[in-house]
């Protein structure tokens, strides 16, 4: 009994030490606009997000803008009250009818929850040529310290520039959708209590299925046509990587072709030229790159991301596995393939290899 008597004693003083609180510095939260608004109907987006300045401990960290009220006006008076996306915090969607209009020029307002107010420049919306036609090219992609190569297609444009006016280009990768096959033969559940074997359980169905993704862009393309003006000219303007499931079988995208500003283009080549870098101790360090929106009370303020408004004209492509010259291994899936997220079991409506 002595003996617990002490150990209680000697506990006592460590229940009354004050805990100490660490302050880290969460550096200035910088907004940042995501927005590329075209001529083709649709609910279109714009997200807005916080981010810390670089050099921040907490540098990297995105926080959706929650609340914001949203507007985008043109130079007619229309104004437009984008809504938000209530499963997707931070992300504001226009009507579902809601398309550009080469000559018109759009501004994107924003109010956030604290009072301030954000506007974007005038951005003005130029007709966009038409693509010809949309070519693909097969690229491997050397990964130092590893014996495999990455690969996938380049996606190549063919276009008419109009010879009386500068174009500027901006290219993204749409919807695509590829026939999907997996092994349902080689299930092999999980072990549980009710079921410890590890052995396989194959599945009756379903092996082949389509499956619809919407891939982020690896990398910026754009183009001016200083060097092709009223010419007609192959560009490069997407890539899609090959991770051993899409060309298996078919593949389909649309590929996107927006005409932008001027301003924007310069804005996005100097991200592209940031992004890019190689990495060595000889390049500068990264830059928070300043785009077209101002807070109206605050001009100093540094606001990160750019508004775009042009016009859009989009063309589908069909890629055939044969038609690659390099192909990654074929990557297994054991289960029926209707359990892979965004696989159905029928093709879309539109499917015409």
């Amino acid at each position: 009994m002595f003996k617990r008597l002490i150990y209680i004693l000697l506990l006592l003083p460590m229940a009354c030490i004050d805990p100490y609180e660490v302050g880290l510095e969460t550096g200035e939260q910088l907004l940042t606009v995501e927005a590329v608004l075209t001529s083709v109907p649709g609910r279109q987006e714009v997200r807005l997000t916080r981010s810390d300045t670089y050099g921040s401990v907490f540098e990297g960290l995105i926080r959706p803008v929650r609340g914001a009220t949203v507007v985008v006006r043109d130079d007619l008076g229309e104004v437009v009250f984008l809504e938000e996306n209530l499963e997707d915090r931070g992300s504001y969607l226009t009507p579902a009818d809601f398309a550009t209009q080469p000559g018109r020029t759009y501004t994107l307002q924003i109010q956030t929850t604290d009072g301030k107010v954000y506007s974007s420049f005038p951005e003005k919306v130029e007709a966009v040529p038409e693509i010809n036609s949309v070519g693909i090219e097969t690229i491997t992609i050397p990964v130092e310290g590893e014996e495999n190569v990455r690969s996938g297609i380049q996606l190549i444009v063919d276009i008419q520039d109009p010879g009386d006016e500068n174009n500027f280009y901006l290219w993204k990768n749409g919807p695509s959708i590829y026939v999907l096959e997996t092994r349902p033969d080689l299930f092999t559940p999980r072990p549980s209590d009710t079921n410890p074997s590890r052995d396989p359980q194959p599945k009756d169905c379903c092996i082949t299925c389509f499956r619809s993704e919407q891939l982020n862009n690896s990398g910026i393309f754009i183009a001016n046509d200083d060097n092709f003006n009223g010419l007609n000219t192959r560009l490069v303007a997407g890539f899609v990587e090959d991770d051993g499931l899409r060309f298996v079988n078919t593949y389909r995208v649309d590929l996107r072709q927006i005409s932008i500003s001027q301003e924007a283009y310069r804005f996005l080549r100097l991200v592209k030229q940031q992004t890019e870098i190689s990495g060595s101790v000889f390049d500068p360090p990264p830059a928070n790159i300043r785009g077209n929106m101002i807070n109206l009370e605050n001009p100093e303020e540094v606001v990160l991301g750019y508004f775009i408004a042009g016009a859009e004209t989009v063309r589908r492509i069909y890629v055939n596995k044969s038609q690659l010259t390099f192909a990654q291994p074929k990557s297994i899936i054991p289960d029926d393939c209707r359990e892979v997220e965004g696989a159905q079991l029928d093709p879309p409506a539109d499917w015409n290899p």
